[in-house]
């Protein structure tokens, strides 16, 4: 597994491509940014991370001109996930498997409506990627990342994404219950990025009492919606790596709040949206976590 095509030339489609392309893989990016991918083509990757300044040379094309791979990484925004991974339906012959490491739910099965089940993998990350446009990107600090089969046939293939990307030093795990871990970070998301994207701050922005403790409470309605669909989550874990992200990745904008400092729609509905559902369909309350979706969406493009 070496070829591999990222769909989404944003801040994690960029650190990705960068850091595989570095480590030897043979990427290329895709996007629908002409404009955009004619820079990455003419001037590579500006990556800047915890090894220093890079420029990363990948090919750069709209979905149609990608070539055959092995893997395809989809990072585009949730709300665009089926358009773009059928923009890549060609690719969806043979051996070729689709990870998704997006950020809210639902994800995988929207490459399980083009891919088969079994060439599906899915999984979380929390490397912290900040887009420097049109072409640089930032990492503060490192991360993880943790995946696994969207069907149980797909086990083997999920090894072989985790030994790719750890050839890129980006701290791969397999995770054969990763649907808990995709719940733990929509819950992570929906407490901090909504709160950041609000108060219009870094996440050192929020290491308040107050913020702490509506962060708190969103992971706690967020587990009790995970546990109506037999999920569990691992509340110790997630509030350390809320610490740890409050104490270690404070000048960190997250994406959501990029999203809203650049006047684009956020993911609103697939991070917080998504739990607030589940929990309606289970009959349960989430009133901080339905709250915090209905004041981003008060600010969204075109809302006001």
């Amino acid at each position: 597994m070496d070829k591999v095509v990222v769909v989404g030339a944003g801040a994690m489609g960029c650190l990705f491509a960068a850091r595989l392309a570095l480590s030897g893989a043979q990427v290329t990016i895709v996007d629908v940014d002409r404009k955009r991918l004619s820079i990455v083509a003419a001037e590579g990757i500006h990556l800047h991370d915890e090894t220093g300044e890079h420029v990363v040379k990948v090919k750069a094309c709209t979905a149609e001109d990608a070539d055959p791979a092995d893997l395809v990484l989809l990072f585009t925004k949730a709300m665009h996930s089926r358009s773009a991974i059928a923009s890549v339906a060609h690719l969806a012959k043979g051996s070729c498997c689709a990870l998704t490491l997006q950020n809210g739910l639902c994800n995988a099965e929207a490459i399980a409506e083009v891919f088969s089940p079994a060439n599906v993998l899915a999984g979380v990350t929390d490397w912290p990627a900040d887009f420097a446009p049109p072409n640089g990107v930032a990492a503060h600090g490192t991360g993880h990342v943790w995946l696994g089969a969207f069907d149980p046939a797909g086990e083997t293939t999920a090894q072989s994404a985790v030994e790719l990307l750890n050839a890129a030093h980006m701290g791969a795990q397999h995770d054969p219950q990763v649907l808990a871990a995709i719940w733990e970070k929509a819950a992570f998301n929906a407490a901090l990025n909504a709160l950041s994207t609000i108060l219009n701050l870094p996440v050192g922005g929020l290491d308040t009492p107050e913020g702490r403790s509506i962060a708190g409470a969103v992971i706690d309605e967020t587990i009790a919606v995970a546990a109506t669909k037999g999920i569990a989550m691992d509340r110790v874990r997630l509030l350390a790596k809320t610490d740890f992200a409050l104490a270690n990745h404070k000048a960190h904008k997250p994406s959501m709040l990029q999203d809203r400092q650049a006047g684009r729609p956020t993911e609103i509905d697939a991070i917080n949206g998504e739990i607030v559902k589940a929990a309606k369909a289970a009959g349960i309350a989430a009133p901080v976590t339905s709250t915090l979706a209905a004041l981003v969406r008060m600010g969204e493009p075109g809302r006001n």
